[in-house]
């Protein structure tokens, strides 16, 4: 299988996750351009952090207009394979391919920290290969992280299990319901703060981020396999 990494411009994350998947973890990794047509044969597409076109008007808001998210939609609607990490969280929601919408953290500060989340469901691409309550310890930095919805949106997020991560100790950003990384419906589109790529590395002392990217091979495999993940 083959990985897909967006870079936009002010992508900072790009190389840590291309390092992640490939050096550490030794996947076959594809750098794909924001102007790109084509997703040239990946089988999982992962946006990665940064500050995509400076977070100028919106963080997202404007990296959601690049041409290669056409292509990941439409990846996406075909059931394939969507990882959204901290600001490709806020493009996916830009995007609408995520419901709700990342706002400035509560207290107006930027946050660097590692953190514990809890693993809600095993419904998606990037849970199946946790247990339901497993917490990992995962590192976040983001300024505009607080997770926001509709009351109405949030009630279906979590009556469906759409919530896929939540903070184990409360949500640092004010994110309501203590979420920190939901799913569409489908499952296989993802977006979450936190950065798993830091955390695949034993020489950085953390490796919880592993079973995320693990998942999604897992989800490749049962599809193939004509088990419904």
């Amino acid at each position: 299988m083959k990985w897909g990494v967006v870079v936009f411009p002010g992508s900072n994350d790009d190389r840590d996750s291309v390092h992640a998947l490939g050096k550490v973890l030794g996947y076959e990794v594809e750098t794909l351009w924001y102007r790109d047509e084509s997703l040239r044969g990946t089988d999982v597409v992962v946006l990665p952090g940064g500050f995509s076109y400076g977070d100028y008007l919106r963080c997202g808001a404007l990296a959601r207009f690049s041409p290669i998210m056409s292509r990941v939609a439409e990846h996406a609607r075909a059931g394939g394979p969507v990882l959204g990490i901290c600001n490709g969280f806020q493009i996916l929601c830009e995007a609408g391919l995520l419901p709700g919408a990342l706002v400035r953290n509560r207290r107006l500060q930027f946050i660097c920290n590692e953190q514990r989340l809890r693993v809600e469901t095993t419904n998606s691409a990037f849970s199946g290969a946790c247990e339901r309550g497993d917490v990992l310890e995962i590192p976040i930095k983001n300024g505009e992280g607080c997770y926001v919805a509709e009351a109405e949106e949030l009630e279906r997020l979590e009556s469906r299990g759409q919530v896929v991560f939540r903070y184990a100790e409360g949500a640092p950003n004010g994110s309501s319901n203590d979420i920190a990384g939901i799913s569409n419906e489908a499952g296989n589109v993802v977006g979450l703060m936190p950065h798993p790529e830091h955390a695949v590395d034993e020489q950085l002392g953390m490796t919880d981020g592993r079973v995320l990217f693990q998942s999604a091979v897992r989800w490749l495999e049962q599809a193939a396999a004509g088990v419904r993940p």
